[in-house]
């Protein structure tokens, strides 16, 4: 079972000023103890069922790409990428980018995006729910043809490319890991099966019921789910868990089908919990395998 970590809110942190070392600090804590990926959210507003809107929210990728220069193993990502907020071609350049200055360690974790407050506030276009979701396809098109030999136009219902140039190209080969997230069952996990390497469901979902529907969307395109690893961004792990909880809820999560498990940086010192709770079991978790069914 691997283990990442998400970051989705910046008010632990002391100040302003001090707000890069301590992600920073946490990140290469990350590294030692061995989480494989961290991944930010992709907002502008603190999502406002969680927490006041007012609360801090960094620029995803920026914050990434200083992340970069700061460590040399962890896997980078958002989760996930809200498809409105940059034009495809130029999303496909800024994840091309982060992967070449962090060797390799880029992912792209993309969504249809939700959050109509930041888009309405910032006065950006939030279509429908429908369109949305065409957007998502056409995107996840384009990035995958810059990210290829092809440098010729796309032609597309919503996005019209004369040249789909591309370089330098990914380190990641063939390219940076597509994570879709959401567990959709009829458009976003037939678009899992279609183009991901991998899916995010969310723990409060019936995670072996959205697998199934995987399974049945990768036999309609053709596509081995083996092909496709699961990840499951859990809501049983909070700041009053231990190393039991946290070892039981993969083993629970592994006998589903998941192979990495998704906890959420908690509590007012992060750092420190994740090294209490989880760096006592990282070995226990790595030898927990996940049922393939």
């Amino acid at each position: 079972m691997h283990l990442d970590l998400h970051v989705s809110r910046f008010d632990w942190t002391s100040s302003n000023a001090t707000m890069g070392r301590e992600l920073v600090e946490l990140a290469q804590q990350c590294e030692v103890l061995g989480v494989r990926t961290l991944s930010f959210m992709d907002h502008y507003f603190q999502m406002d069922w969680m927490a006041p809107a007012e609360d801090p929210m960094l620029e995803g990728y920026t914050a990434l790409g200083f992340l970069a220069g700061a460590t040399s193993s962890l896997r980078l990502r958002l989760l996930v990428t809200g498809i409105t907020y940059r034009h495809p071609g130029l999303l496909a350049k800024i994840v091309t980018t982060l992967d070449v200055v962090s060797a390799g360690r880029a992912e792209l974790g993309i969504g249809a995006a939700w959050y109509e407050r930041e888009h309405v506030g910032l006065g950006v276009p939030f279509p429908s729910t429908v369109e949305r979701f065409e957007r998502l396809e056409e995107t996840l098109q384009i990035c995958q043809q810059m990210w290829s030999d092809n440098d010729g136009p796309f032609t597309g219902t919503h996005y019209q490319l004369a040249e789909t140039l591309c370089r330098p190209v990914p380190v990641s080969k063939p390219h940076p890991r597509i994570v879709i997230g959401g567990g959709g069952e009829r458009k976003t996990l037939r678009l899992v099966a279609q183009y991901a390497d991998a899916c995010n469901l969310f723990d409060f979902d019936d995670v072996a019921h959205k697998i199934d529907v995987l399974h049945q969307h990768c036999a309609e395109v053709g596509r081995d789910p083996k092909e496709i690893e699961i990840t499951v961004l859990t809501n049983a792990i909070d700041e009053t868990s231990g190393p039991s909880e946290v070892l039981e809820a993969a083993e629970r999560l592994a006998r589903l089908g998941v192979a990495t498990m998704v906890v959420s940086a908690v509590g007012d010192a992060p750092g420190a919990w994740l090294e209490a709770t989880v760096g006592p079991i990282m070995g226990d978790l790595a030898e927990v395998t996940p049922l393939v069914h």
